[in-house]
């Protein structure tokens, strides 16, 4: 019976190993815009990443048929914005301070931009985004409209200030 169980667990490290090189990647780059860091200093994202891989191992056998990709990627979303409701949420004046933000997503709010990955990046359905998150549907489709506008139109900033300028007079 030793000797199964061994071939049973080389088999199951085989096959996540084989999840991983394929799915991580993307994965990666799903939590980098999630956290809003760059892609080349984001340790925020890559914790999120391992902490998702690492669940998604330990539930290995009792996916039975189910999407192991749709499972981190749940098990990522759901520590984001738990993570996200700590930091700026009830508790966010007691979190732990973050560096700002720099990313291309960093103007949108944390719950704007999990809505914005799962939907534009990931492809998943509003349905799914809403059931994920606990929202009415209607409520992730207005949030990821404000998302996608504020990202298409962002707020102008106003023009610089010239020292020493005289006004010209007509």
């Amino acid at each position: 019976m030793g000797r199964r169980r061994e071939v049973q667990d080389a088999r199951r490290d085989r096959e996540f190993e084989a999840f991983v090189a394929g799915a991580a990647g993307r994965l990666l780059h799903a939590a980098t815009l999630l956290t809003a860091e760059p892609r080349d200093d984001n340790p925020r994202a890559r914790r999120l990443l391992t902490l998702s891989l690492a669940h998604t191992y330990a539930s290995w056998d009792r996916l039975r048929g189910e999407d192991p990709y749709d499972r981190a990627r749940q098990h990522l979303a759901g520590r984001f914005s738990r993570a996200a409701w700590h930091e700026y949420g009830a508790l966010g004046a007691l979190g732990r301070s973050r560096p700002p933000a720099d990313g291309p997503l960093a103007r949108l709010s944390p719950q704007q931009r999990l809505i914005l990955v799962l939907r534009l990046y990931e492809g998943v359905a509003e349905e799914q985004v809403a059931a994920l998150l606990g929202l009415p549907h209607e409520r992730v489709q207005a949030l990821c409209d404000r998302a996608t506008a504020t990202l298409l139109h962002p707020p102008r900033e106003s023009a610089p200030t010239v020292l020493g300028a005289k006004a010209v007079s007509p």
